[in-house]
Formats: C-alpha cells, sequence, structure tokens
C-alpha cells in the first residue's frame, strides 16, 4: 500500500508541474535530436522500435561452498524488445495500444558449477495510453493495461516456470524541452505452473525511467534497472540503480538509432540468495518511423 500511495503522489507532482511553469518552457521547439532522444526512451512511446541490450555482469551476490562459488561467476542477460504500437483506426478500442514482449537469453549459474546459457521467461505488456489528460497541456501522458509473464524458459533456474497476468500502469512526463521522467509498474500474479515444485509469484515490477538532453546528440539515461518487491512471505526484493550515456544517430538511407552504455549497481536486496552485484548494460535501439506512419494512415 506504501508503494501504491507513493506512485500517487509521483502522479500528483507530475500533474502539478505540467500546466505550470514546465509547460510553459515546454513551448519552446524541440530539436529532432531531443525529440529522438525522447522517443527512444519512451516506454509509451508510439514510435516502433527495436531494442537490443546485453547486460554483462561481472561480479555477483551470491553463496561460495566448495563445489562452487556464485560470487565468481560472469553472468549475462541478452534482450530484444520490440515496442509494437496499434494505432486507431486499426485497433478494437478507442486507444492507442502498444504491445512490449520481452525476449531473453540468460547466462546463469549452474548447480555443478560455472554458468550455462538458456532461453528465459517471455514477459509482455499490452498497455492502452490514454487521452487524457492532454499532453499537449500538460506533458503528462498515462498508460493502463494488463502484464503477463509467460513460462517460456529451457531450464528451472532461468525462469520461474509459472504462467503470469496483472496489471501494468506507466505514467511519462515530458513538460519541460530536453527532459523524460516516469514510470512503468507491473504486477503479474502466478495462477498456473509447469511444476507442482514450482512457489507462486506475485512481484511488483517498477521500471523508473530518466532521459536528460545534455549537447548536440549525447544524453543521460537511466531506464535499465527494474526494481522488483515480492508480496510473499521472504520473497526477494531487488532495488539496483543505473545511469549511462546515449546517442542518438541519423543517417541518411538508414532507420535512426540510438546507442548507450550505462552501469547499474544493486542498492538493496534482500531474501535474494543469487543477484547482480554491478552490471554493465549495452544498448541499441532502432526505430521505424514509416510504419507509424502506415499505421495512422498518413
Amino acid at each position: 500500500m506504501k508503494i501504491l500511495g507513493a506512485l500517487g503522489v509521483l502522479l500528483m507532482v507530475l500533474w502539478t508541474i505540467g500546466p505550470g511553469a514546465g509547460f510553459a518552457q515546454a513551448q519552446t521547439t524541440l530539436s529532432a535530436e531531443e525529440k529522438l532522444e525522447q522517443e527512444f526512451n519512451d516506454p509509451l512511446s508510439t514510435l516502433p522500435q527495436l531494442l537490443v541490450r546485453d547486460s554483462y555482469t561481472p561480479a555477483n551476490y551470491g553463496p561460495c561452498t566448495p563445489q562452487s562459488c556464485v560470487r565468481n561467476d560472469e553472468t549475462n542477460q541478452l534482450i530484444i524488445r520490440p515496442l509494437i504500437p496499434r494505432i486507431p483506426a486499426n485497433t478494437l478500442l478507442p486507444f492507442t495500444q502498444l504491445l512490449r514482449p520481452t525476449f531473453t537469453l540468460v547466462t546463469v549459474p549452474s548447480s555443478r558449477g560455472g554458468t550455462r546459457t538458456e532461453f528465459g521467461d517471455l514477459p509482455m505488456f499490452d498497455v492502452a495510453v490514454l487521452p487524457w489528460p492532454d499532453r499537449k497541456k500538460t506533458g503528462l501522458l498515462i498508460g493502463v493495461g494488463p502484464t503477463f509473464v509467460f513460462p517460456t524458459a529451457t531450464s528451472k533456474s532461468a525462469g520461474q516456470g509459472a504462467w503470469q497476468a496483472g496489471p501494468a500502469f506507466g505514467g511519462i512526463y515530458t513538460g519541460i524541452p530536453g527532459l523524460l521522467v516516469g514510470f512503468i509498474a507491473q504486477n503479474p500474479i502466478s495462477f498456473a505452473y509447469t511444476s507442482p515444485k514450482r512457489p507462486p509469484q506475485n512481484t511488483f515490477e517498477f521500471q523508473p525511467v530518466f532521459a536528460l538532453h545534455l549537447w548536440e546528440k549525447w544524453y543521460l539515461r537511466s531506464a535499465d534497472a527494474n526494481w522488483t518487491i515480492g508480496w510473499h512471505h521472504h520473497s526477494p526484493t531487488m532495488l539496483p540503480l543505473s545511469v549511462g550515456l546515449g546517442r542518438t544517430i541519423v543517417r541518411p538511407g538508414l532507420p535512426p538509432m540510438s546507442l548507450f552504455v550505462t552501469g547499474q549497481w544493486m542498492a538493496y536486496r534482500q531474501y535474494a540468495p543469487i543477484a547482480p552485484q554491478t552490471t554493465i548494460n549495452f544498448g541499441l535501439t532502432v526505430a521505424f518511423p514509416e510504419l507509424r506512419d502506415w499505421w495512422s494512415g498518413k
């Protein structure tokens, strides 16, 4: 309940600053680079895009035994995440809907020592972007919809082994030129399992999003850390922090792209026997603006 209250306070703050001084500054025309930066970092964007990110973890938290020492294992996560907008009149509902599946390939510690690479679970949200409040007047955008987790992992340690569904909610504020701040909150809950030995899942997931234009095509980014809080007794809680630099790339004959590198550190963990300590994220996002124009009938 405290977390839900905090989300409400955050939305009220964004709503308050939107119509005021922040929006007055928003009248300034954004450069092409700043518009692209916001589109690339906005999880509620209607710009069709594909994110490829590799997260390398050279140091982990975990137990050490004579057979194996998790702290010495180097783990990795490769994700491929398309953002697929469905824009009226090509939707069943009178709202823009955003479909975001995340395909993962993870390198995890092995029970026999060392590591192995497996496919992970498939999380996905289907969010409807609400037409109110008016983003042009407030700078605030809100999305709501369902989230799912499909147990596609190819090993027990690479996934949770549970079919999950729950609510998803997001808020993004862009009322100040060059600044994007917001979040995506999800809470998938398990309702079926691949094995009777699999524990029930009920996890609150919070993705803070922050992007600040620096100069020319460079920007400051913090959007790769996902906070997780398990509601069940002794379920893991992990609160990582990330920050890094990104750069937009626009070349004739090529789709717009963005490259970024961020560092990530586990600021807090509880009941998580194995967790990343430090992580380096390397990412590439490719946009397809022609698809948005085609889907919207332009």
